[in-house]
């Protein structure tokens, strides 16, 4: 969930109305947001830097609001101060309309683009008056875009021009690094593309993104009528066309390796700063045309009628209300909505909504006007009665009975290598029924556990500082391949003791196996019938000769006992003795 930070004047200015904290808080609420924070530019540096006071920062206060992560058209002071007056129903929902000039901007891309960013869409900004405030909210944005629906540029990547000091048309095409030469932004001198891939291999915040690029053979390229170059996306701008605060017509290109989401993060820009053009809401398209001669003119700025049943979108929330009250709270929301014949609403989806995919999506903006505070709590008319899954019941009780032997519960991961649960262990991996997973990231995550042990093992290993004796004990799945389920694959819940200490204490952990058998009244049987529970001889290379036993409960094996051998501590990174159990809970229920 992205994060913005809004400084209280220009939001309250912007809203034409003074809140106190805690009222704001109340409407952010309301509207589906969260106030996260009340800070100031000082203490959110001086939290940063580990520093108690920053010369120089300001003490102006800010507001940090988390927002939905798909709701990108509040990922600014504008798109938040718009969504919100027409909330309070204080104007009307905004209508954005794309204008096709007589004399179209176009922007031509050339076929050794595909190769590395395969789709570009562009717009213009005319006739805007921009203020300090305003610029810093621009640029705010885009880096929003970049990190959210971009994936750090790797998916989208905007570029941002001064118009009036650039010439069309415009040309996309992908160049040789050392065919290309610049001034990037705020640069006093040209660069190669070699060149500036190690001027910003240090650099705080570019840096990050070079690795999208640096590897191909060509890099993507933007220039003018004149072979100035505007930008080399996704890193950096050019130094001639950037945006000042005398700047009046913005033009924005977007290059992307996916088309929908620039589309979304072009159209986002552009609803969000036509505010500041001489004419509200009305953006100007630029021609965009591909190697294939296609020719596309963006932003579209779609609009679309989405219908849904008012009565089915009340019984999903939960209230009761007429056709004609859900049409206001849709439009409290931005979706504009008129109610047609009895039942049946027409849901206008403007540009900036690009989150409303399905009905369940206006469903959902139903329930936030109404308020969820304002839905009554009902008993839900199911036909049974809840209660807790059995075996994660007898697994919480089992947790209270070991805890009470002195035992500490370890939570290990449920992945582990294949050396954890074979070669560490004595077993060929081709005999144990592990599931692999296809593509793991590290080797420390290659296949799911067959068992507890290497994970209280790897446990005891990094607590090694701590006294002796180390008593420890999960409860959790494992994973078996399976050939008969659906999946080809089970989890099996199991519960596994270690006690580590000078002596193995053999009998340390068969008291444990004892008392768990009394609790859940399984008797022992010593002429090893199937009415309780005993124990018979194992040979298994995990465990010292003669030391180890398998665990058999009403006919079944449930699990083993026994002492370590010296070469699995060994290879774990121990070096004294360690006694285990470790049975399936399961046939218990």
């Amino acid at each position: 969930m992205p994060t913005i930070n809004i400084k209280r004047n220009l939001l309250f200015q912007a809203l034409g109305e003074t809140y106190t904290d805690d009222e704001f808080q109340k409407l952010c609420f309301a509207f589906g947001l969260e106030l996260d924070e009340v800070t100031t530019e000082q203490q959110m540096i001086a939290k940063e830097q580990g520093l108690e006071k920053i010369q120089g920062a300001s003490d102006e206060i800010i507001y940090k609001i988390d927002i939905p992560a798909n709701r990108y058209d509040l990922l600014c002071l504008e798109g938040l101060v718009n969504g919100l007056l027409v909330f309070l129903e204080k104007i009307p929902v905004p209508f954005y309309k794309s204008i096709r000039p007589q004399n179209i901007e176009r922007i031509e891309m050339k076929k050794s683009c595909l190769q590395i960013r395969p789709h570009i869409v562009a717009a213009i900004l005319r006739n805007v008056t921009i203020t300090q405030a305003a610029y810093d909210s621009f640029i705010d944005l885009q880096d929003k875009l970049h990190q959210n629906i971009g994936r750090k540029r790797s998916l989208v990547s905007i570029g941002t021009h001064d118009l009036d000091t650039i010439q069309g048309p415009f040309v996309y095409d992908a160049k040789p690094p050392k065919d290309i030469f610049f001034k990037p932004l705020n640069q006093e001198k040209e660069y190669t593309g070699e060149q500036i891939m190690e001027l910003y291999a240090n650099h705080a915040q570019l840096k990050q993104y070079l690795h999208i690029i640096k590897d191909s053979p060509v890099y993507p390229v933007i220039y003018d009528k004149n072979g100035l170059i505007l930008s080399l996306p996704p890193i950096i701008n050019g130094d001639h066309s950037k945006i000042t605060l005398n700047t009046k017509n913005i033009f924005i290109e977007c290059t992307a390796t996916d088309l929908t989401k620039a589309k979304i993060a072009v159209d986002t820009l552009v609803c969000a700063f036509s505010e500041y053009c001489s004419k509200k809401h009305e953006i100007e398209m630029v021609e965009v045309i591909y190697p294939d001669n296609s020719k596309f003119e963006t932003p579209e700025l779609e609009y679309r009628i989405e219908k849904i049943s008012s009565s089915r979108a009340t019984n999903y929330v939960g209230i009761s209300q007429s056709p004609e009250h859900v049409a206001k709270l849709l439009t409290k929301m931005s979706l504009k909505t008129e109610v047609k014949g009895k039942d049946e609403l027409h849901v206008e989806v403007s540009p900036t909504r690009h989150d409303v995919i399905h009905a369940c999506d206006i469903y959902e903006d139903v329930a936030i006007g109404y308020g969820y505070n304002n839905i009554k709590k009902t008993i839900p008319k199911t036909p049974s009665i809840g209660k807790e899954f059995p075996l994660n019941k007898l697994t919480d009780q089992l947790r209270e009975a070991m805890a009470n032997a002195g035992f500490t519960e370890a939570l290990t991961f449920s992945l582990c290598s294949k050396e954890d649960i074979a070669d560490r262990l004595g077993h060929n991996i081709q005999n144990v029924p592990a599931v692999h997973i296809s593509n793991p990231k590290t080797l420390e995550f290659q296949v799911g556990r067959t068992t507890l042990l290497p994970g209280l093992l790897k446990t005891i290993v990094a607590n090694r500082k701590m006294p002796l004796p180390m008593k420890l004990f999960e409860i959790s799945d494992v994973i078996l391949r399976d050939s008969n389920t659906e999946v080809g694959a089970r989890n099996e819940r199991r519960l596994c003791v270690i006690y580590y200490n000078k002596m193995a204490r053999f009998e340390f952990v068969h008291g444990v196996l004892d008392r768990i058998m009394a609790l859940l009244e399984v008797p022992w049987h010593c002429n090893k019938d199937d009415q309780g529970y005993h124990l018979r001889p194992l040979e298994d290379p995990t465990f010292f000769p003669q030391r180890c036993g398998e665990v058999v409960a009403y006919g079944k094996v449930i699990g083993k006992i026994g002492t370590l051998h010296p070469e699995v501590l060994s290879k774990f990174g121990l070096s004294i003795p360690c006694t285990s159990l470790e049975i399936n809970i399961e046939p218990f229920l």
